[in-house]
C-alpha cells in the first residue's frame, strides 16, 4: 500500500479513536516517525499532509535536514549531551529529556541561538531497565529544577513508551499513569511550564494511547512499512 493510502488510513483511525474517546480529531497530532527512511519518502509524506516528523538519532536529522521540505522536526530518541549542539537550531521539540544535566545543555545551546526550546520529559512509568526516562516519583523535582535553572527551555508535557505487549490493551495502565501525571501539571501557571503535549502511542498501540489521552502519536511502520536495518 502507498504512503498516501497509509496516511489516510492512519488519519481516519485517529479521527475514529478520538471521537470514541469524546475528543476531536484535531486534538491528536500525527508525528510520522522517519527513522531509516529516505528524504524522498519523507517528502512524499509531507505532500500528503504530514506536518511533523520524528527522528530517533541526531545523525539522521543532520543528514536529511537540507533534503526535506519544510516540516516540524521532533527528536524522539535518546539524546546525548554532546550532540545537542548539532540539532538545537533544527528541531521544533525534544521529546526525550530525562535529566537536569541534559536540560542544562539544551538551555545553554538554546541561549546561544536566542531561542526557547520546547521539551518533553520522558517518563519510564513501568520502570523498564531497557528504556530511558525518569521514574514518576522523580518528576516533581525535575520539573522544578528545570524551571528554576533553565530560562531558555519550555516544558510542554510528557513522553512515554509503553512496554511491548502481545495484546496492546495491556499498555493502557502505563498510558493511564502518564496521563494522570500530565493532568497534575496541566494547570501549572509558572512561566515556561505549558503542559499541552502528551506524546505516547506508536503503530501498535496508538489506539489505546488516544483512548487514554495522548495528544501526539508517533507512527512509523504503519505509514512507511517495515524499516530496512541493513
Amino acid at each position: 500500500m502507498s504512503i498516501r493510502k497509509n496516511i489516510q488510513m492512519i488519519n481516519d483511525d485517529i479521527s475514529k479513536f478520538a471521537e470514541e474517546s469524546q475528543r476531536m480529531a484535531s486534538d491528536v497530532k500525527l508525528i510520522a516517525v522517519t527513522k531509516l527512511h529516505s528524504p524522498e519518502e519523507i517528502n512524499e509524506a509531507i505532500k500528503c499532509g504530514v506536518t511533523d516528523i520524528g527522528e530517533n538519532k541526531v545523525q539522521e536529522i543532520q543528514e536529511k535536514y537540507d533534503k526535506v521540505d519544510k516540516v516540524n522536526w521532533h527528536l524522539i530518541g535518546h539524546l546525548q549531551r554532546n550532540k545537542v549542539k548539532y540539532i538545537i537550531d533544527k528541531v521544533y521539540m525534544i521529546h526525550s529529556v530525562d535529566s537536569l544535566k541534559l536540560a542544562e545543555e539544551i538551555n545553554k545551546r538554546a541561549g546561544q541561538h536566542g531561542i526557547t526550546m520546547k521539551i518533553l520529559i520522558q517518563v519510564n512509568a513501568e520502570g523498564e531497565e531497557s528504556k530511558f526516562g525518569i521514574k514518576p516519583s522523580e518528576l516533581d523535582d525535575l520539573i522544578s529544577e528545570i524551571h528554576e535553572q533553565c530560562d531558555n527551555v519550555e516544558i510542554c508535557g510528557l513522553m512515554a513508551i509503553a512496554p511491548f505487549y502481545d495484546n496492546p490493551e495491556d499498555a493502557r495502565p502505563c498510558f493511564k499513569t502518564v496521563k494522570s501525571l500530565f493532568d497534575k501539571y496541566k494547570g501549572d501557571e509558572r512561566d515556561r511550564i505549558n503542559f499541552t503535549t502528551l506524546s505516547m502511542g506508536m503503530s501498535v498501540d496508538f489506539k489505546q494511547a488516544i483512548y487514554e489521552g495522548a495528544t501526539h502519536v508517533r507512527i512509523g511502520t504503519a505509514i512507511f512499512g517495515a524499516r530496512d536495518y541493513r
